[in-house]
């Protein structure tokens, strides 16, 4: 049973004539009996009664007429859904990022969006980068906004975006650091730090720098999330290694540069940073909606960055246009 064949047969329903409904669909007439005849053969059913040219409907007929109407209108539905999805008019993207990009970067992305595709329904999941990852390549997400670098046998595809300094967070009135504008990884060893959970991004790097430099860190608390840990090292428990954009609207925060293994080693300094790159699964095409996100988030970065617009120790990793 074809669709055609259904549309010929509620045509000729209306006109009660072979003729006059070949004419209205603008078809031979020819084409349009022979079509018809196929589907009765198929359905084992006569639908038309013909006699004397008198066109009726015949009981298998008057049972097929309300299932034709509504398996068509049930098309023309999808029809027109598809293409309300393919012109984002309606639809969804789910994007998951960090706490520090969902507080800055992504929510002016996520605005100039929403004006662009005001039907589109925006899901945010805010987690660590490892949790993420694992939602994205289970279907749970569209996109993400992860960190490099993934394990090699990754289902996933990345876009570097951004790469952020990271900087150690701690009181202002801390007397011990008054007088420091830039820490190294050794200066860590013994000082109490507030961890994040397990999954996060952060704990791993420091973890990591920490290991590097021939110490094990020394957690005054550890598990918690980007706003409980800034808030334990704002009530004094210790200090915290964040990326230096989360310290925006922290007045009683200072944010010093981390430098890494190498300048205690008397080698060139350099300054502990992380990668954030744009993240979707590579055997799946993104959607429409989801494709429109990721331009409308890389010509974002690109203006910010041209503009001078992104914040203090983030740098675009997107190519200029």
């Amino acid at each position: 049973m074809q669709l055609q064949q259904l549309s010929y047969f509620l045509a000729v329903a209306r006109a009660q004539h072979f003729t006059r409904a070949a004419d209205a669909l603008g078809v031979a007439q020819p084409s349009l009996s022979k079509q018809i005849r196929v589907l009765e053969t198929e359905l084992g059913a006569e639908l038309f009664s013909r006699a004397r040219g008198n066109i009726t409907l015949t009981p298998a007929g008057e049972a097929l007429l309300p299932l034709a109407n509504r398996i068509l209108a049930d098309v023309d539905t999808a029809r027109l859904e598809v293409q309300e999805l393919a012109g984002l008019r309606r639809g969804r993207v789910r994007i998951g990022a960090t706490p520090s990009l969902c507080s800055g970067l992504l929510a002016d992305a996520l605005r100039r969006y929403h004006d662009a595709y005001p039907g589109i329904r925006l899901l945010v999941e805010e987690g660590g980068s490892r949790d993420l990852v694992r939602e994205l390549t289970r279907g749970e997400l569209d996109l993400a906004l992860v960190i490099l670098p993934l394990s090699e046998d990754t289902p996933l595809a990345t876009t570097p975006l951004l790469r952020e300094d990271l900087v150690v967070a701690a009181r202002r009135d801390d007397t011990s650091l008054l007088s420091r504008t830039r820490l190294r990884v050794t200066d860590l060893r013994d000082r109490p730090l507030v961890m994040f959970r397990q999954g996060y991004d952060l704990r791993e790097a420091t973890l990591a720098a920490c290991r590097q430099a021939g110490f094990e860190p020394r957690f005054a608390v550890e598990g918690g999330e980007m706003d409980a840990v800034l808030r334990f090292v704002e009530v004094g428990l210790g200090i915290a290694v964040v990326p230096s954009t989360v310290l925006a609207g922290r007045p009683g925060l200072q944010g010093i540069p981390l430098s890494g293994e190498g300048a205690a080693h008397g080698r060139a300094e350099h300054r502990l940073h992380r990668t954030v790159a744009l993240a979707h699964r590579k055997d799946v095409a993104p959607t429409h909606a989801a494709g429109a996100f990721r331009s409308t988030l890389e010509t974002f970065v690109r203006e910010a960055a041209a503009s001078g617009g992104l914040p203090a120790g983030v740098e675009s990793l997107l190519p200029k246009d």
